[in-house]
């Protein structure tokens, strides 16, 4: 058998591993619907509030030391909860946790929209968090309990990766769009009428799913997990305004470092893991579980890298960036949707390996740009990114989740977000500091963007590297009726 045959037959038989799942809904266009809009909503957050941000400090007079929190607060909830947050959906409900969260999520959104002061801001940021890390893992678990044949979860993941990749350049539109012709209020109040909608939906249409038999929670591996991850996040967070050698930075960090490692421990003992280490033993999951942080990193700080480069070298607006957007967002579609489709046919390394090579064309691209270079040149450069996640995020995602067992899909969830949460905070604030070092030392910001976007080229080809390994042994094979 060749080496394409053996992956797609070990892919196959990873499915036919996992135990049975849900059954099948009664109409699973509707399903996915309702997931795609919930993911749109998480992903549309991480860039909607940030446009508005300036607004919103002087609006409420907050001082320039403290308005790091509007976006802090978020990601420590956010990224801290993830793992409990998939656990949950299992042992509670898939369909009561994602209701559940959907109007803990609207009611967070309308606090934050009716604020009066910056800590009821940074309160209600934190509760979305909370919700947002209930929310993302049970999207994830859904659809894997939902789309069980490979063609069909290929075609949902690929749906999930596109509005993944929608939702942060239309955030960007969107929050410039209602903070100049509305208020930065409306960047939080507009989340509240869409999820108590899809919460709705969701009570009509989607079906109950959960771990059967009695449950227990493991609390050590709980605390331990929240509490470390929030510190990473923080610590990351901390580093751009105090640097990498300050305290405010390096405690947060090697206590989160300590307490992840105890958590590993920990599940490695425990009869009731938060996350069985066997959702990562398996070849193929822990290989596109590494993929995925690489990549999440690449892709989280290209964000922020190409808006200093629309804002600081081009000198375009928000909402002019929001728009400038566009060609890698119609890529991301595009390239999501053919990928989709092939996946079932070609397995997932050549998709991996075609994004990350049209990636790394793109940031060489962007690292060349400067400020008089003329917008066409740029938005080619965009496209190549926007390929390269509509190619290799939706694929990764779904052999991270292939052939988890039912009772287990959330934490797999929960585990692939905090992944990429943990990567993206980690990487963004490496490169930002990276491209203000060079910026301070050769007095030119592009000077900076260049080599932290040749970083997230090397990235990629990690990321490349990485995906050679998702493959199974041939002894693992079944060789009968596996490829069509």
């Amino acid at each position: 058998m060749s080496t394409h045959q053996d992956e797609l037959a070990g892919f196959r038989r990873i499915e036919r591993r996992a135990v049975p799942r849900a059954d099948r809904p009664a109409h699973p266009g509707w399903v996915l619907f309702i997931l795609a809009v919930t993911q749109l909503v998480i992903t549309l957050d991480t860039t909607i509030v940030t446009v508005a941000l300036p607004s919103l400090q002087s609006d409420l007079d907050i001082p320039d030391a403290d308005r790091h929190w509007v976006v802090t607060a978020y990601a420590i909830t956010f990224g801290g909860l993830l793992l409990l947050g998939g656990r949950l959906g299992d042992f509670l409900g898939r369909k009561r946790a994602l209701i559940g969260s959907l109007v803990g999520f609207g009611i967070a959104s309308l606090l934050g929209g009716v604020a009066g002061t910056p800590e009821l801001v940074y309160a209600s940021r934190g509760l979305q968090g909370v919700f947002a890390a209930v929310m993302a893992p049970v999207v994830l678990s859904i659809l894997t309990a939902t789309f069980t044949d490979p063609a069909g979860r290929a075609k949902a993941f690929a749906v999930w990766g596109a509005v993944g990749g929608l939702g942060a350049s239309v955030g960007l539109i969107l929050g410039g769009v209602l903070t100049e012709y509305a208020s930065w209020r409306w960047t939080l109040l507009v989340n509240t009428p869409v999820t108590i909608a899809i919460a709705v939906a969701a009570f009509l249409i989607i079906r109950e799913s959960k771990v059967p038999g009695h449950k227990k929670y493991d609390l050590p591996g709980t605390l331990t997990s929240t509490v470390g991850i929030a510190a990473i996040v923080y610590g990351a967070t901390q580093a751009e305004r105090h640097g990498w050698t300050s305290s405010n930075t390096l405690i947060p960090l090697v206590v989160g470092a300590l307490l992840v490692t105890a958590f590993f421990l920990i599940e490695h003992r425990s009869k009731h893991a938060l996350l069985p280490l066997s959702v990562l033993n398996d070849r193929v999951r822990g290989s596109s579980f590494l993929a995925t942080f690489l990549l999440a990193g690449a892709v989280f700080s290209s964000n922020v890298l190409i808006i200093y480069y629309f804002q600081s070298v081009l000198d375009y607006s928000a909402l002019t960036s929001g728009f400038a957007f566009v060609p890698m967002t119609l890529s991301v579609l595009v390239s999501a949707t053919l990928g989709g489709s092939i996946a079932p046919r070609i397995g997932a390394r050549p998709l991996v390996l075609a994004g990350s090579a049209a990636a790394v064309v793109g940031f060489i691209m962007l690292s060349e740009a400067g400020a008089d270079t003329d917008y066409w040149y740029v938005a080619l450069a965009l496209v190549f990114l926007g390929m390269s996640v509509g190619l290799a995020w939706p694929i990764l995602t779904g052999t991270a989740m292939a052939g988890v067992p039912d009772e287990n899909a959330g934490a797999a969830g929960g585990a692939v977000n905090a992944a990429q949460q943990v990567s993206g905070a980690i990487v963004i604030s490496v490169l930002n500091t990276v491209a203000a070092t060079v910026a301070s030392d050769n007095g030119s910001v592009m000077d900076g963007l260049s080599v932290a976007l040749r970083v997230c080229a090397a990235l990629w080809i990690a990321t490349a590297v990485v995906s050679l390994l998702i493959t199974v042994p041939k002894e693992e094979l079944e060789t009968e009726n596996l490829v069509a």
